[in-house]
């Protein structure tokens, strides 16, 4: 599979902000509030072949051996582009959303997840937060997933994918 790294990608929130990749007219609900937990967006990035992107969190950080890239929302971003930016800060890869999978309740978060498909980008360029990217058949999700929270997330990409024979 071949990887070219991201050389142009953004460095400010402004420019994350209008990354390219975002899914324009995506119809998607206004992320609820929930007290006590911080807005947050993630992807689950689907090859062609169907395999699955993974991360492994540094020490194993919030309890995950391995889970999606996701993380906490700037608050001057929509949350598409955090996505994308959580996704390659934590993978090295490019993507683009293709749809809305669902919002998820987790321990200090509220997350909202998009189904996206790889463009660009190189896992060896992975940030210091994962220590690991992994490339994993969908019928492997839940057993190599250890938060039940993302077993909801793989039920939710299994209709999605299912919606788009």
């Amino acid at each position: 599979m071949p990887t070219t790294p991201w050389r142009d990608a953004p460095e400010t929130d402004e420019q994350w902000a209008r990354v390219p990749g975002q899914l324009a007219g995506l119809a998607e609900p206004a992320l609820r509030k929930v007290p006590g937990k911080d807005p947050a967006a993630g992807a689950v990035i689907v090859e062609p072949d169907g395999r699955v992107w993974l991360i492994s969190p540094t020490n194993a950080f919030g309890g995950y051996k391995r889970t999606f890239p996701k993380g906490r929302a700037a608050a001057s971003m929509p949350l598409q582009a955090n996505a994308i930016r959580e996704v390659f800060e934590e993978t090295g890869l490019r993507i683009e959303i293709t749809g809305f999978l669902l919002d998820t309740e987790r321990s200090t978060t509220i997350t909202r997840f998009y189904a996206a498909r790889r463009v660009g980008g190189d896992p060896t360029g992975m940030g210091w937060e994962a220590q690991a990217v992994s490339l994993v058949p969908t019928s492997a999700l839940k057993e190599l997933l250890n938060v039940t929270g993302d077993h909801r997330v793989v039920d939710r990409l299994a209709e999605f994918l299912q919606s788009r024979r």
